[in-house]
């Protein structure tokens, strides 16, 4: 195992770190457009799952930008951190590496959940809280989505067969 094989889990990790739902937001969103992950991700297959997450992830992003949100380093923004950033880790590693994965994530998440927070304390004092904050929000849902979608393939498909005009 190579860690390029777990470079996905890392980067989902990263997304974490600034935004706790959005990998299983986009996790659910790629569920929904019947793409598969690699590993084992069985919590998506149930739509009360699936659409939570979505919910959550849009709630985060309306509830970062009120003045009374906490830092994403408070214990439970941590923890919601840790097993998003687990459970997407371990659906966007190799099938049997899962537990790799989620480790990888994990380690990425944390540590960088504190260095996101003081690069957005720095635009928040420049620019404010609601701009940095919808900044922030572009460019992470934008990550998050891109290494879905390179992580992901499309689910297997029938194909039927046609025939063309003039052929049997």
């Amino acid at each position: 195992m190579t860690f390029r094989s777990l470079l996905s889990s890392a980067l989902i990790g990263a997304v974490a770190s600034a935004r706790s739902m959005t990998p299983m937001a986009t996790l659910a969103t790629a569920r929904l457009a019947h793409r598969r992950t690699t590993g084992q991700l069985f919590l998506l297959n149930r739509p009360l799952f699936t659409f939570g997450a979505l919910a959550m992830g849009v709630g985060e992003l309306f509830g970062d930008k009120m003045k009374t949100a906490p830092d994403r380093t408070v214990f439970l923004g941590l923890l919601a951190r840790v097993m998003s950033a687990g459970i997407a880790g371990a659906a966007l590693a190799p099938r049997g590496r899962e537990e790799a994965g989620a480790a990888v994530a994990v380690a990425t998440a944390v540590p960088l959940a504190y260095c996101t927070l003081a690069v957005r304390k720095q635009a928040m004092a420049r620019i404010g809280q609601t701009r940095s904050g919808l900044i922030e929000d572009a460019l992470i849902v934008a990550a998050g989505a891109a290494v879905v979608a390179l992580a992901t393939r499309p689910a297997r498909v029938r194909h039927v067969s046609v025939n063309r005009p003039g052929s049997i």
